[in-house]
C-alpha cells in the first residue's frame, strides 16, 4: 500500500482489524488465466457493512490497493452525505424560527382586517 492510502485510512479510521478479505476468481474475458488465478478482491468493512469488489488489474496487490481507496472514497462519501442531512436539518429549523418579514406582516394584516369585515357584513343590521 502506498503511505498516503495508508494515511487516509488512518484519517477515516479503518483499520486492517475492521477488515475482512477474499480472493476469489475472477470473471468475464481473460480465459484460462482468470479462471485458474484468485486474483479478484472481495472486501468487506464490519463496522459500516460496506462490501467492495475489485477486479481492475491482473494484479491481487494492485487489486488490493484499489479495492481500499474504493473503501476509502465510499466512506468519505456517506459520512460527507450524514453531514450534509445534519446541515439541512439545521437549516431548516433556523428557517422554521425565523420572523417574518414586515411585507409578510402586512399580508396576514390585511388578510386579517378582510376576514373581520366580511364578519362585520353579516351581523344583523340594528335600527
Amino acid at each position: 500500500m502506498t503511505p498516503s492510502l495508508t494515511e487516509r485510512m488512518e484519517r477515516l479510521q479503518i483499520h486492517e482489524s475492521d477488515l475482512v478479505e477474499k480472493f476469489v476468481h475472477g470473471s468475464g474475458s481473460g480465459g484460462q488465466k482468470i479462471n485458474k488465478t484468485a486474483s479478484r478482491v472481495y472486501l468487506r468493512h464490519i463496522p459500516t457493512a460496506i462490501e467492495i469488489q475489485c477486479q481492475e488489474s491482473r494484479s491481487r496487490d494492485k487489486n488490493r490497493e484499489i479495492a481500499r481507496e474504493r473503501l476509502c472514497d465510499r466512506i468519505e462519501k456517506k459520512r460527507k452525505d450524514e453531514w450534509l442531512k445534519k446541515a439541512r436539518t439545521r437549516a431548516k429549523a433556523r428557517y422554521r424560527k425565523r420572523k417574518p418579514s414586515a411585507a409578510t406582516k402586512a399580508k396576514m394584516r390585511q388578510a386579517k382586517t378582510y376576514r373581520s369585515d366580511k364578519k362585520k357584513n353579516r351581523q344583523k343590521v340594528s335600527g
